[in-house]
């Protein structure tokens, strides 16, 4: 049995606020073992644990905050809206990425695919 829209949605807002302000270890375990990370689109896709968790690694102590703008939920999968602000001395670097995840029966990230482009990224 697929995993219900309301538990696809926690993690949705888990995975933003961990990507935020968590570790690397909390990001990982919403992970699915198996699982792939595409982000953004069009660059390699990260098969191994070791791989997304090296990408992961790269947000890990830097000052961000985030939210989940929009979410759609369908079928074990879901497409979100999110945005992610980054300070770094006194810039702000915002980008809105829409992610697309399919999950488990448990909940977990199976894949991850992330659609932005540089044009995407503001910084005040």
């Amino acid at each position: 049995m697929a995993a219900s829209p309301e538990k696809i949605r926690e993690v949705i807002e888990q995975y933003v606020a961990r990507v935020a302000t968590g570790t690397t270890d909390e990001v990982m375990e919403l992970y699915a073992e198996g699982a792939t990370v595409e982000d953004p689109v069009g660059s390699e896709v990260r098969t191994t644990r070791e791989s997304i968790r090296e990408f992961y690694a790269n947000l890990e102590g830097l000052e961000q905050a985030g939210e989940v703008l929009s979410a759609r939920i369908a079928g074990g999968q879901a497409a979100f809206l999110f945005e992610l602000r980054t300070k770094a001395g006194d810039q702000t670097y915002t980008l809105a990425p829409i992610d697309v995840m399919t999950f488990d029966d448990d909940g977990l990230i199976t894949s991850m695919r992330a659609y932005w482009g540089d044009a995407d990224l503001q910084v005040s």
